[in-house]
């Protein structure tokens, strides 16, 4: 069975503010895809749901249906979204509760089996390097 690891992150400059997302999907240990984008004006966690949303959308793209049957664990920093996400807490926020609908669509058609671990900070390194390298060349631009 493939073992994949999705890396995701979301951050905002402000909150609301200039807000970007990083995704790091590895398959057997090996990188397979990333993912830096500049999202607009939000609230971080909004990005942080925007970034889980994409990388469902590039694992499935790389992997197709072998994604249904490989072993999926998504690596956040957001324990909101972890939760969230595992149902242990409530989405309130209207403009979240969008987005949880859709990551909750897409795990059931591409990644069913998926396990969700918050980690801190320095262990979702790479994607938060990408959050900032999009907002770096936003801010610069």
């Amino acid at each position: 069975m493939e073992r994949v690891h999705i890396h995701t992150d979301g951050g905002a400059r402000g909150n609301p503010g200039p807000s970007a997302i990083g995704v790091v999907i590895r398959k057997n240990g090996e990188i397979i895809a990333e993912l830096s984008e500049y999202v607009g004006e939000q609230m971080n966690n909004w990005a942080e749901y925007e970034a889980l949303i994409q990388a469902l959308h590039l694992a499935h793209k790389e992997l197709g249906e072998d994604l249904r049957d490989a072993e999926v664990v998504v690596h956040m920093d957001s324990q909101l979204i972890v939760r969230q996400v595992e149902g242990r807490y409530k989405v309130k926020e209207p403009t979240l509760k969008e987005k949880y609908a859709v990551v909750m669509d897409l795990l059931a058609q591409w990644a069913p089996h998926a396990q969700f671990v918050h980690v801190p900070r320095e262990e979702n390194k790479d994607a938060d390097r990408l959050v900032n390298e999009a907002l770096d060349a936003h801010i610069k631009a």
